[in-house]
């Protein structure tokens, strides 16, 4: 695994590469705040008489390890493929690959627990939000899979790919967390703390 995050094109690769890092670059941007909107939403919501705090499934802790190792699975295929260690790279995207989609599982897992808890999208503003950023993130990974397939299938001839998959995957990665210490973290009484009413 390289030393250094992905968050770049290595400087050796070619025009269209750099033009592609610049387009991820402003998709993360958009999709950014588009979390971050959301998360706004959220906080603002939080005032209302029908909010009711949320008990967090177990199976968000299992998704956030496979977001994870996915995302050091991303990052060591990166590195190969820097390298022109392609079978190495290879081996890591795919396993990059299912921990993406175990994660997508996982998350339908903790849909299906809350759901068993009588725990519906309509009711609760609070769970309606976990639904919406929850289905917004996974939406994101599956999208981010087909990325992925067009980094494995093309790794031999666009090798830096892998560096831009990479980079993605820590963006998922790193909005899920943030996703996540919302939904923990973020109570009423915290709120009215941090706003000072």
């Amino acid at each position: 695994m390289s030393a250094a995050l992905s968050w770049s094109v290595p400087p050796a690769a070619p025009a269209r590469a750099a033009a592609v890092g610049v387009a991820l670059w402003a998709f993360i941007a958009v999709a950014g705040t588009l979390f971050a909107l959301c998360i706004l939403a959220y906080v603002m919501r939080m005032g209302s008489d029908d909010w009711a705090d949320l008990a967090l499934p177990w199976q968000l802790g299992l998704s956030t390890g496979l977001l994870l190792a996915g995302s050091i699975a991303l990052q060591a295929a990166a590195g190969a493929a820097r390298a022109g260690a392609f079978l190495p790279a290879r081996r890591e995207l795919l396993i990059g690959g299912a921990c993406a989609l175990a994660f997508v599982v996982v998350q339908a897992w903790a849909w299906q627990a809350l759901l068993a808890l009588q725990v519906r999208p309509a009711g609760n503003p609070a769970a309606s939000f976990f639904y919406l950023l929850t289905a917004l993130h996974a939406l994101h990974v599956l999208g981010g899979l087909v990325g992925w397939t067009l980094t494995l299938h093309g790794l031999a001839r666009q090798p830096w790919r892998a560096a831009l998959c990479a980079r993605y995957w820590h963006f998922l990665l790193l909005a899920w967390l943030v996703l996540l210490a919302t939904f923990a973290g973020l109570t009423p009484p915290v709120v009215r703390f941090i706003c000072g009413f």
